[in-house]
């Protein structure tokens, strides 16, 4: 039996009075609900405002009042009506518990329900518990299904598909099984069953891929989060070999082998370093390179104009992301969303302060298969409990580009570009760009590129190295903040790429 039902077949034995079970998966907790009345022996009344009650509770036999009640009134005074051993299920009662009528009925029939072996259980996706009533019922929220419910119903879905359309691929190898299974972690059964059903018609057999499909349905409906569709590779990344090994180790660490193995879910990385050098662009690869989901955490959209609202939309966010799971969670320029902590309670009655706690928390605490990856350029502005061992698994410094790695980036541009690098004297680019990031590098073919396309020919090393003239770069505007960085990163963190070898030793003052 699983914990949550075990919990709930507690309570009931227990005879609490009243209990608040949250979730959007009715059919799920009433066939929990009515297995665990079998048990027990109880009647089981299941209440919704367009039906009433089934089965319906026999009418006294006294004449009825004049004026008739409102049908949330009417639901509780029906209860009295019960014999003992009752179970009582209202659905999406939540809009009715904000009526002071309402909550004097409960409050009423609280002791009564007590005295007897009656329970009333409230069953809805919302949490809406008035204050008068915080201390007589108890709240459940129920979870979403396990593997082993999931297996289970892919399973029963298979079986049907045999059954019923033979033109459908029904046989699965035990991996197959393992991946759907694990592609569907965080779906409720009846989402599983629509996907399944449209997999099954659209492309003959059920797929991982369509399951990722309804994944992405789930985080449109958060508002907080984006589902980002990776399309980057680590073919894309020049150079950073120690973080792309880094990451290769750690490619099934999500996986039902790593914890059958004993390892920890991993918890994510802190990507940190001058501007324009690929951390954002790692962050995208890591999605394709580990197979998995990435969502976009957008900090601005967290915060609310109402109060309460930017902490309800971080849980929110942290919520959605755990029901995707395995996923990566992507967090863009870390320090800009955060930035005000400390000061948090002058500038916004600690707003930002409670929501990056809560933030921080999950990081610490998280059980669910959720890799975070965070970029941040200026490290003066991150808190410092933010880099505490715990919250990431490592800390990266990536640095400009060595001699080799800006090689690797003129060949990965002109790529994209159909362009040959063969043609070109990529060692010559390479020496003349000493102290430029990766984007800059990606913004010399670009102009190089317009050059040659108003001169009516093809791009030539002499356009690139003209532009490369013409070009300032970021590490010597900002020489002084990068150095700084650099000496910071020394010995705090952990370098994205192997040092530059005798003969090419990095120049450090670039120009």
């Amino acid at each position: 039996m699983a914990t949550f039902e075990r919990e709930l077949s507690l309570l009931l034995k227990a005879r609490y009075p009243m209990l608040y079970i949250q979730t959007a998966e009715e059919a799920r907790v009433e066939q929990m609900l009515r297995c665990i009345a079998q048990e027990r022996g109880k009647r089981l009344h299941v209440w919704t405002l367009t039906r009433g009650y089934e089965p319906p509770i026999a009418a006294p036999a006294e004449a009825t009042p004049a004026r008739p009640l409102a049908p949330e009134l009417e639901a509780i005074t029906q209860l009295l009506r019960l014999p003992t051993d009752a179970l009582i299920v209202l659905k999406d009662f939540h809009p009715y518990l904000g009526d002071s009528r309402v909550i004097r009925l409960l409050r009423d029939l609280y002791p009564r329900l007590h005295q007897t072996r009656r329970t009333l259980v409230f069953v809805s996706p919302i949490l809406k518990l008035p204050p008068e009533l915080e201390k007589q019922i108890t709240v459940l929220e129920m979870p979403l299904p396990t593997r082993e419910e999931i297996q289970q119903k892919i399973e029963e879905i298979l079986l049907v598909l045999r059954a019923s359309q033979p033109e459908v691929r029904a046989e699965l190898s035990p991996q197959e099984l393992d991946e759907l299974v694990s592609a569907a972690q965080g779906l409720t059964l009846d989402e599983i069953e629509n996907v399944c059903a449209r997999s099954a018609v659209e492309h003959k057999a059920l797929t991982v891929a369509a399951i990722l499909s309804e994944k992405q349905q789930i985080v449109r409906k958060s508002g907080v989060l984006e589902y980002y569709d990776a399309r980057e590779t680590m073919r894309d990344v020049g150079g950073l070999d120690l973080l792309k090994e880094w990451l290769r180790k750690r490619r099934a660490s999500l996986s039902q082998e790593a914890r059958a193995f004993g390892l920890p879910a991993p918890k994510g990385v802190l990507l940190l370093g001058v501007q324009g050098t690929g951390k954002s662009l790692s962050a995208k690869a890591i999605a394709s390179l580990w197979g998995l989901p990435m969502l976009r955490l957008d900090v601005g959209r967290v915060f609310g104009s109402l109060v309460g609202a930017s902490e309800a939309n971080m849980r929110a966010a942290i919520r959605t992301a755990e029901a995707v799971a395995p996923c990566i969670l992507w967090i863009d320029e870390l320090e800009k969303g955060f930035s005000g902590v400390q000061g948090s309670s002058v500038s916004d009655s600690g707003t930002t302060a409670r929501v990056f706690a809560t933030f921080l928390t999950w990081m610490q605490d998280k059980r669910s298969p959720v890799f975070v990856v965070a970029t941040a350029n200026d490290v003066s502005q991150l808190p410092p409990e933010l880099l505490r061992k715990g919250r990431f698994d490592e800390i990266f410094f990536i640095d400009l580009p060595t001699l080799p790695e800006r090689e690797q980036i003129f060949a990965i541009h002109l790529s994209k570009r159909k362009r040959d690098p063969a043609h070109y004297n990529l060692k010559r680019l390479a020496q003349a760009t000493e102290g430029f990031s990766g984007a800059e590098i990606e913004q010399v073919v670009i102009a190089g590129l317009f050059t040659a396309f108003d001169a009516g020919r093809d791009l030539t090393t002499d356009d690139m190295l003209d532009e490369i003239r013409h070009t300032v770069p970021l590490s010597v505007m900002m020489r002084e903040e990068i150095e700084e960085l650099r000496t910071w990163a020394q010995l705090r963190t952990r370098p994205a790429s192997s040092p530059p070898t005798q003969g090419n030793r990095r120049k450090r003052a670039s120009g």
